[in-house]
């Protein structure tokens, strides 16, 4: 089973919106697991405080490295194997082809930040990558959270009813989806293409593969680069 642990101080948020639809019945059904690991059962005092004020000054608070370090090397004991993420916008940027990777090992682990981040001696410690949703500021990991894992439960085989809709879905080629659609044929004036009622399948393919070409290569530029340097190759 794929296992998902969070190292997070809102154990509440979860399972959240993965406990609905597809992801949620797979979580009920066993094809994947959740855990939170509460980063305040960590803390020693009785006020259970993870953050302190930053070195050197400055506005916020900064997770402490001792509490998180233990938190961590607990999560780690519990899957060696599993890799160990810290969710950061200074991070790799998350794409399909990390989502991926993630959904084909036995699960991964997420340390969930708030407040201004963590103390900077828990990522030099220990095996940690840092991952960012995107180039945007949250107010912590776990918004994120929630979404990398949705992307990667519904990679997981008995997720998706169907497996092949995953094949032709956005960035699974390099290139953005083609357009969709279905009844009625015709809506406010406008209709649907003639060739996706052709009943031509060659046809069909042809249309989804160019209309994919042509609005990765106006809307994201930098997909199009990859992709025609990847069809050369």
């Amino acid at each position: 089973m794929w296992n998902a642990r969070i190292l997070t101080l809102l154990p509440e948020m979860y399972p959240g919106p993965l406990g609905l639809s597809l992801a949620g019945k797979a979580l009920e059904n066993g094809i994947w697991g959740l855990e939170t690991l509460d980063i305040r059962g960590f803390a020693r005092d009785k006020h259970r405080s993870v953050d302190d004020t930053p070195a050197g000054g400055g506005p916020g608070m900064v997770m402490r490295a001792d509490i998180l370090g233990q938190a961590v090397d607990a999560a780690i004991a519990k899957a060696p194997g599993n890799d160990v993420v810290y969710l950061s916008p200074r991070g790799r940027r998350f794409d399909q082809a990390m989502a991926t990777e993630w959904a084909a090992r036995d699960g991964v682990t997420l340390i969930c930040g708030r407040f201004e981040g963590i103390d900077e001696r828990v990522l030099d410690a220990r095996p940690i990558i840092e991952v960012s949703l995107g180039d945007f500021v949250l107010s912590g990991g776990d918004v994120a959270a929630l979404a990398m894992l949705d992307a990667c439960v519904r990679l997981l085989p008995g997720v998706v009813g169907t497996a092949e809709t995953l094949v032709e879905e956005s960035f699974q080629s390099g290139l953005l989806e083609y357009p969709h659609y279905t009844r009625p044929q015709a809506w406010e004036g406008r209709t649907i293409p003639e060739v996706l009622t052709s009943g031509d399948h060659a046809k069909v393919k042809a249309w989804r593969q160019a209309e994919a070409e042509r609005i990765t290569r106006l809307r994201r530029p930098d997909l199009w680069e990859r992709y025609e340097a990847s069809q050369e190759d």
